[in-house]
């Protein structure tokens, strides 16, 4: 997009806060990729101020629109339709504005799911998962996974309450076996995994890591860690020292967006559009 005019359209993420929103760099390098006259920017949205939000977006034709935390729930009280996928997760971060009827969808699974394919060549049907965290992102990456046919789940959180309410979600609609716990996890644990996937915050700008680094895990297990900042978290980084097949936090961010841009556009970027953003992204991290 070379300028911007009265016939531009106008997409955008909703947050708060959204200072640090690497999204306008994905979108707006895919919109002038595709020749699209469109610009994306962020709104930083207040959590009291979530259906005014909503309705600016259907009022002033916000033509698609990334919701990120806190709104993902908050969201689908104020959509006109909900697709089924998005439902079950219970979470919406995909808007697009149909002539002024807002429709809700959820791409954080599958962000998550293509980013493992990618990284491993590895398809998730049959593995055995084990996933830290039961927050909103836990529950749209496990339900994902059910949908995919992996073999097992294990969810371990400190609240078993909430990793509760997701395995059973998993059990009564999938064949996937999930279980929820908020045990320690030990190398026993790690021995049987063939997919250990972070949802936490934890390692997000700190050298903290979600598990015992001491633990050595076997040589065919995939790691996936949701923390983009740093590109290389505690996590990542003992897995890079085992040689492990690595899903980045940045790679499932890049494919959420991609998803939605597709959902938005109906045009398919490539790998090739996947791996260009991923440059733009350690470029920026490095001038940081």
């Amino acid at each position: 997009m070379s300028s911007i005019s009265s016939k531009t359209k106008v997409y955008s993420v909703i947050g708060h806060p959204v200072s640090q929103s690497f999204s306008p760099k994905i979108h707006n390098y895919l919109f002038e990729k595709y020749d699209i006259d469109a610009v994306y920017v962020s709104y930083d949205v207040n959590p009291d101020c979530v259906k005014e939000g909503i309705e600016g977006i259907r009022h002033l034709g916000i033509m698609g629109t990334n919701v990120t935390i806190p709104h993902k729930i908050e969201v689908m009280k104020y959509l006109d339709e909900i697709d089924e996928k998005a439902k079950l997760f219970g979470a919406v971060n995909t808007i697009k504005n149909v002539d002024g009827k807002l429709y809700g969808y959820n791409t954080d699974g599958t962000g998550l799911t293509k980013s493992i394919r990618d990284s491993s060549g590895e398809d998730i049907k049959g593995k055995k998962v084990l996933i830290i965290g039961a927050g909103g992102a836990c529950r749209s990456i496990a339900i994902q996974l059910a949908i995919e046919e992996a073999a097992s789940i294990e969810i371990v959180n400190r609240s078993i309450e909430k990793a509760q309410i997701i395995a059973d979600t998993i059990n009564s609609h999938f064949e996937t076996k999930a279980i929820a716990s908020s045990k320690t996890i030990t190398q026993d644990d790690i021995d049987n995994v063939d997919i250990l996937i972070n949802t936490t915050p934890i390692g997000m700008g700190t050298d903290e890591s979600p598990i015992d680094t001491s633990l050595v895990p076997p040589k065919n297990m995939i790691v996936a860690d949701a923390v983009y900042k740093p590109h290389e978290t505690a996590l990542i980084k003992w897995g890079l020292k085992y040689n492990l097949k690595i899903a980045y936090g940045i790679q499932m961010l890049i494919n959420q967006g991609i998803h939605s841009f597709s959902i938005w556009t109906g045009v398919n970027p490539t790998l090739e559009d996947t791996e260009n953003i991923l440059k733009i992204f350690l470029e920026q991290q490095k001038n940081a």
